[in-house]
């Protein structure tokens, strides 16, 4: 695979808004789950909700788009200088030279859940309910495209846990086929009552924040975030600091509709041809970010999977228990978290865990250990067996 370069960067997350207030709470071993008060739901669980979502005003030409979702994009594209950053490569490239990939999940279901509510007396919907622009699962892309007037390739993946983790692999192809010069990749998933209800239905609900690989655990935080990267070709002589992204894996083992194949065979496939696409080796890797939906199938099945790869010596730890699952912008929130581990040289620990399950034979971390981490690899792996790995470095 050709090396491309993380020119910039962005995520928002329960944590905070941007890198430094996320950075800020990692390093610190702090979490931003709260006992859930999302809407009408009515459940003894936590949840991971962005602040101040609920204040953004969409622009006028584009409110046809206002949805939670879509205004939880925008809050996260003002970060960091991330929206300059597509500017000025829109200025370099051209618009039609920029693709644009972005995984969801739900997208903007809450904004049909609310449409619901408010049905008239012969079941029709409200007159100013916009499913093309707000509930459809191209929304995201749809509204990030023309706030920014792109006019290259555009899509959005929707494969659950893996969507945000499977777009840098559009537009690695993409870019290795020339047909766009950079990219705009990531995820945007936010909360709303199907998936909070849906996961309680599957009683896969934690009562308690989450605890990835802990004994006992016993479900998962369901948590809104997104989060955005631009890629672009490496150049051939990177400066130190500088992160790429190295390889991308996939696999689709199709076990089962919504667990894990019990060996985590689909997450072996996705580690190693993530390893084989950077061409690196496992014992290379000096921090795995792992799925880690504190589940007690998902976390057994990936923690032999890691064993099987990795063996019980390569540092690894889930960051959901500070962050809770952001379901389809999990892949892109953990890959920006992967690599500020890298840039602060921190392997960062799995929160709210006090101890490990015996039986995954795993390094997994649980208070921040301090060490150069100089390749990464970050792990999504979703319903139906859809998984993504991806590897990044930092150069030296």
């Amino acid at each position: 695979m050709q090396i491309l370069e993380l020119k910039k960067y962005t995520l928002s997350t329960c944590l905070g808004l941007g890198l430094e207030a996320n950075w800020e709470k990692l390093s610190t071993q702090q979490g931003g789950l709260k006992a859930c008060d999302f809407e009408t739901v009515d459940l003894p669980t936590f949840i991971g909700e962005v602040e101040g979502v609920d204040n953004i005003v969409l622009p006028e030409a584009l409110s046809t788009f206002d949805c939670r979702n879509n205004r939880l994009a925008h809050l996260a594209l003002q970060q960091d200088g991330f929206a300059d950053a597509v500017n000025d490569a829109i200025a370099q490239h051209g618009s039609d030279r920029i693709g644009l990939f972005l995984g969801t999940s739900t997208a903007g279901i809450l904004q049909t859940e609310l449409a619901y509510r408010q049905r008239q007396q012969d079941g029709a919907l409200p007159a100013d309910f916009h499913y093309a622009e707000t509930h459809n699962t191209y929304s995201v892309a749809a509204y990030v495209s023309a706030l920014f007037g792109l006019t290259g390739p555009s899509l959005t993946v929707s494969s659950a846990c893996s969507s945000s983790a499977k777009v840098f692999g559009n537009a690695a192809r993409m870019i290795e086929a020339g047909l766009i010069d950079a990219a705009v990749v990531g995820g945007v998933d936010s909360l709303c009552l199907t998936t909070l209800y849906g996961f309680n239905s599957l009683q896969l609900l934690a009562p308690t924040p989450a605890q990835p690989y802990g004994e006992g655990r016993n479900g998962i935080s369901i948590a809104e975030g997104a989060a955005f990267v631009l890629l672009t070709k490496a150049s051939a002589t990177p400066t130190s600091g500088t992160v790429l992204l190295h390889g991308v894996g996939e696999s689709s083992d199709a076990h089962h509709m919504s667990s894990p194949h019990p060996e985590g065979m689909g997450a072996q496939m996705a580690m190693n041809a993530a390893l084989a696409s950077a061409g690196i080796q496992p014992d290379q890797v000096d921090y795995i970010n792992l799925h880690g939906t504190a589940t007690p199938s998902n976390d057994a099945a990936e923690g032999k999977a890691v064993h099987a790869v990795f063996g019980n010596s390569t540092a690894c730890s889930s960051t959901k228990g500070a962050t809770g699952h952001t379901l389809g912008a999990a892949g892109g929130v953990e890959a920006i978290i992967c690599v500020m581990a890298m840039q602060h040289g921190v392997t960062l620990a799995g929160i709210n865990t006090t101890k490990l399950d015996s039986q995954l034979d795993v390094d997994y971390v649980l208070a921040n250990r301090p060490g150069p981490i100089h390749y990464a690899v970050n792990n999504s792996f979703g319903f139906g067996g859809s998984n993504c790995s991806l590897v990044l470095g930092i150069v030296s």
